[in-house]
């Protein structure tokens, strides 16, 4: 189930209680900061909450569950070890289409309370959907250390400054650009050194000598082969600023979940064998809204220089006079080959890895076979997939050996990622009996026989076993279980 998140103004509004013990009570303490005026049926009280009743912060009802009590409230939370009370409350909500809480019952629950962290007036909630909360107050309590309390000050100065902020900027290029200097330059440095009246001063400077509008720019990103682990924290960041997006079919959703919401976001499809955007229509594009004032990023699979023409858009941009700057990705070679536990040099087996593109029957002609037929060499052929048959047989022709071990990598990276491995005779027959279609890598030579003893992520490779490297020094690897990946989700975020 996924939730939409909410956040609602309680203050002077009624809210029911259902329950007097710890758990209501803390429920209780985060309404009241909400300023919410709450009434609160139950047998027993803590402490807290008697004396919360005596100062009369919260109004008290005795006596059985009354149905009318939700004749006016906004919200209901059920928080009481009877399990029937709380069905019975949830129940009478849903039928007045009252958003209500059951704690400790997610099927009974139309809202969650989420762990949330303070930065008055700047409020973060992370909710699991009342699946693991102790889950997400870990994730709290690690974004607690990392979110300056500055950041609440900083929030109430953008907000007293924001009518003029919106008159001096009113495109949104220049207004995010300007945000973007005071939240990160020295008036928030100031906040945090607890000057608030210096770091006015300097807003006001701040808001007086910017330009009122930004020019364009375009920055090349590489996405990566999907799984958005893999973006660099400048890419991250590039998506974050985008007005517009220009992105690749190849680039998975779960990264385009990461960009902006508000970004403009145009699929150009470059995808071996459909390419319904033409080169020259992208190129276009990056004019049109970068000459409009808007920070466009041209998002790609992989890495924008490894075989995805980046260099060409630049040289358009620079012949144009567009500002620009590139991101590196992690190419598909190098993210696939790690995804399916196969080093692509090794001492023993490859000295030498080539990348080579097989998009297209063209492409193939100009490949230099002798040299790609050579032993000890590790070859990763990008947009291969509809030309295995020649790149077989060429390979065999120039006298690479038909037992050297291969291995296709379909959606390297992601959560449906395949691998198929066997040897170059069955390479073409292995590719259509498994149906393997791109986006796929393949990797041919002796490493891609590790897939079978070293792979951690994802299904086991599909295909024969593939031919023994007879001769071959043996391939130490730890035990399986160290193996795979290890450390905890803390950890994980600390390391990012």
């Amino acid at each position: 189930m996924k939730l939409y998140p909410l956040f609602a103004d309680l203050a002077h509004r009624a809210v029911l209680v259902v329950g007097g013990g710890a758990v209501a009570e803390r429920k209780i303490a985060a309404l009241l900061d909400a300023q919410a005026q709450i009434t609160v049926h139950a047998i027993e009280l803590t402490p807290q909450l008697q004396a919360w009743a005596d100062e009369g912060r919260i109004i008290l009802r005795s006596g059985p569950f009354d149905d009318t009590w939700l004749d006016t409230v906004w919200l209901v939370i059920a928080a009481t070890s009877d399990n029937a009370l709380n069905k019975r409350v949830a129940a009478l909500a849903e039928s007045r289409r009252i958003f209500v809480n059951v704690v400790d019952d997610s099927a009974l629950c139309s809202f969650h309370v989420p762990a949330v962290i303070d930065r008055a007036p700047l409020t973060i909630a992370i909710s699991s959907g009342g699946d693991a909360p102790m889950l997400a107050r870990l994730l709290r309590e690690r974004l607690e250390t990392l979110l300056d309390h500055s950041l609440g000050a900083l929030a109430s100065l953008a907000a007293k400054l924001r009518k003029r902020i919106r008159l001096r900027y009113p495109d949104l290029a220049g207004r995010r650009s300007f945000y973007e200097d005071l939240f990160t330059g020295p008036v928030a440095r100031l906040l945090r050194q607890g000057q608030p009246d210096r770091a006015l001063e300097a807003a006001e400077h701040l808001l007086a000598s910017t330009p009122a509008r930004a020019a364009g720019s375009v920055v090349l990103v590489g996405a990566g082969p999907g799984d958005p682990g893999l973006l660099t924290l400048r890419a991250l960041r590039a998506l974050n600023e985008a007005d517009v997006i220009l992105h690749d079919r190849l680039v998975s959703a779960e990264v385009l979940d990461l960009a902006r919401r508000d970004a403009e976001r145009i699929e150009v499809a470059k995808q071996a064998g459909n390419h319904h955007t033409t080169q020259d229509g992208i190129h276009a594009l990056l004019l049109e809204h970068a000459r409009a004032g808007k920070r466009v990023i041209r998002l790609k699979g992989g890495d924008p220089f490894v075989f995805g023409r980046g260099g060409e858009e630049l040289e358009f941009l620079r012949d144009h006079g567009i500002p620009y700057e590139v991101v590196p990705g992690i190419t598909a070679a190098v993210a696939c080959a790690a995804y399916a536990g196969i080093p692509l040099t090794h001492r023993d087996h490859a000295q030498s890895v080539r990348f080579v593109t097989a998009h297209c029957r063209s492409s193939m002609d100009t490949l230099d076979w002798p040299a790609l037929a050579q032993e000890r060499q590790t070859l990763a052929v990008y947009m291969g997939v509809g030309e295995l048959p020649t790149l077989q047989a060429n390979l065999i022709a120039h006298g690479r050996a038909a037992s050297t071990p291969f291995a296709l990598i379909e959606n390297g990276s992601r959560a449906d990622q395949r691998v198929v491995t066997g040897t170059l005779a069955q390479l073409a027959e292995w590719a259509t009996t498994h149906a393997v279609r791109s986006p796929a890598l393949l990797i041919l030579g002796e490493v891609a026989a590790l897939a079978e003893s070293l792979a951690w992520f994802g299904q086991a490779p599909l295909g024969a076993a593939v031919a023994s490297m007879r001769g071959k020094a043996p391939i130490k690897t730890l035990p399986a279980p160290e193996r795979r990946m290890g450390g905890n989700l803390l950890s994980a975020i600390h390391h990012r």
